[in-house]
């Protein structure tokens, strides 16, 4: 027999020999002048290993598992079932009257193996199966559409923004039990400290207008948006004919807006409900909010000064990307069968 070197060139088989033979028993010595090796390393196998059902396993050390592989698997079961169920809610479905209950922080480790980790969801409009239908069918409708089809095309859109701070999220790092030091605040100031709610639009050969909107937006107001801000640059910069998009807000499709754009013989652009992702324009106020991040301003005329010059330096090669996205966002709204997607 060939000498092996080292515990761990030993194969199962040569494993399952010396423990049956130990459980006949043959003595460690004798094992070792009969397989060839030393003592130590009989005595290693003989620790080390265990014979469950004629098969040799490795022990592993340290404290045993609390939780058995079926069990490992109720857990990711009820994870998949309900991603909203907290490791508590999951702990109560998984335990049996007859065994120990796992803690928490096992069941957060056994989710966190499998690549489950705690995330925030992210925040999207509820898309109705009436909704669902009529977005797929436009997305298949408009798929093909190339940068002709969508000239002259006018995308509008309200966006808030408020004066002080952020209304997202805002991470940290600081040392444990440093949470009320000065420097690891969120300074915050009453009712937010006011906002700015603005409407603007453009087109994939320019800028368009950024109207700010200072009583409640009704159909009223937004009549006089079309009518004196909207129409004029539109005829000064588009010529005719050209498509305008809007979403399904009340105020958009009031009977009243709708008999001004009968008037004055503007095209719409047929529109699902609880779009956003297939509008370019959100992505333009996402750009206004990063060519602002870290600009505070004292009040509101300040707040939308930064807000109209921050608008007009906008480039053209951003904006001419914009529309040449939408055969992308078609796509990704067929290949979400209509769900909300990432853009």
């Amino acid at each position: 027999m060939v000498r092996p070197f080292g515990k761990n060139t030993f194969t199962v088989d040569v494993r399952k020999s010396i423990a049956r033979g130990h459980e006949l028993g043959a003595h460690p010595k004798i094992l070792a002048t009969q397989f060839d090796c030393s003592f130590s390393q009989i005595y290693h196998i003989l620790k080390n290993n265990r014979d469950d059902d004629g098969v040799v396993h490795r022990q592993s050390p340290g404290r045993p598992r609390t939780t058995s592989r079926a069990k490992d698997r109720n857990i990711l079961r009820a994870c998949r079932e309900d991603p909203r169920r907290t490791s508590t809610d999951i702990q109560v479905s998984v335990t049996s009257p007859n065994e120990p209950v796992s803690s928490r922080r096992t069941i957060r480790r056994r989710l966190q193996v499998a690549g489950l980790h705690g995330r925030r969801p992210v925040k999207k409009p509820l898309v109705s199966l009436k909704n669902r239908k009529a977005r797929v069918e436009w997305a298949k409708q408009h798929v093909s559409w190339g940068p002709r089809e969508w000239a002259n095309h006018i995308w509008s859109d309200e966006s808030k923004f408020i004066l002080f701070g952020t209304d997202g999220i805002q991470w940290i790092r600081r040392p444990i039990g440093s949470r009320y030091a000065p420097q690891y605040q969120c300074p915050t100031v009453k009712h937010g400290g006011g906002s700015v709610m603005v409407w603007g639009c453009f087109s994939d050969t320019s800028m368009g207008p950024l109207k700010r909107i200072v009583e409640t937006m009704d159909r009223y107001v937004y009549e006089d948006i079309l009518e004196n801000t909207m129409r004029s640059w539109a005829r000064a910069n588009l010529g005719r004919p050209w498509v305008f998009q809007h979403d399904n807000d009340p105020k958009h499709t009031s009977g009243h807006v709708a008999n001004w754009f009968r008037r004055r013989g503007v095209d719409l652009l047929e529109w699902p409900s609880q779009s956003p992702d297939l509008n370019p324009i959100k992505h333009m106020w996402e750009e206004l909010e990063r060519r602002l991040k870290g600009v505070r301003a004292s009040n509101a005329n300040q707040k939308l000064a930064q807000l109209e010059a921050a608008w007009k330096s906008i480039p053209m090669t951003v904006v001419q990307t914009l529309p040449d996205s939408m055969p992308r966002r078609c796509q990704a709204v067929i290949d979400a069968k209509a769900y909300p997607t990432k853009y």
